[in-house]
């Protein structure tokens, strides 16, 4: 009879114990694997790993990605072992997209605490400024004047978030990635330079 209790209530647990996050970057491929497969949210299909996409309509998609590599310009690495990065992707052509939408989602993927972190985050670098977006109109590269994006430092991770404005001023697509605070220095050199 108490197991039959037990199992009944088990459902509702998470009601009053939200989840928290189990799986950050630093932690290894397997932590990250196993969280990934039963997160409530990610819901991860056959054959998905760290690589999750969802699709409501061809208008909607998300995706979600773990990789041992630091974020930006891909190189070389030696620990394959633990996960460096996290990048969560959204494109939403009925809605929009605006960084209050990837920071709640960033919100109901990790926890409380790893969005207080990225609240309190000191803001490293925002782009574009006056002087970029004169440049790409100059150079006739509208992508680099539609990005906008943010670069954080919290207590326990680096973010980095990014939308991209079309000709009408609305944005459609974002990211967001956390990541591990010591390649902080490298991903600040390659936006500050692209």
């Amino acid at each position: 009879m108490l197991k039959k209790s037990l199992l009944l209530l088990l459902p509702f647990a998470f009601l009053f114990f939200p989840s928290q996050a189990d799986a950050l970057p630093g932690q290894s491929t397997e932590e990250v694997g196993s969280w990934i497969k039963t997160h409530p949210t990610l819901k991860p299909n056959s054959g998905e790993r760290f690589y999750i996409q969802k699709s409501d309509t061809a208008a909607q998609r998300f995706t979600f990605q773990a990789s041992v590599l630091p974020p930006g310009a891909v190189g070389f690495t030696k620990d394959r072992s633990n996960i460096r990065t996290e990048r969560l992707a959204m494109y939403d052509s009925i809605n929009g997209m605006s960084f209050d939408r990837l920071q709640e989602s960033l919100r109901r993927i990790y926890s409380l605490d790893v969005y207080q972190d990225f609240q309190n985050a000191q803001l490293i670098y925002e782009y574009p400024n006056q002087s970029a977006i004169n440049s790409a109109r100059l150079a006739k590269t509208p992508i680099r004047e539609a990005l906008r994006g943010q670069l954080r430092l919290g207590d326990r991770y680096g973010y980095w978030m990014e939308v991209a404005k079309g000709k009408g001023g609305k944005a459609y697509t974002g990211q967001m990635t956390v990541f591990l605070k010591s390649d902080l220095n490298k991903l600040e050199a390659e936006l500050r330079n692209r």
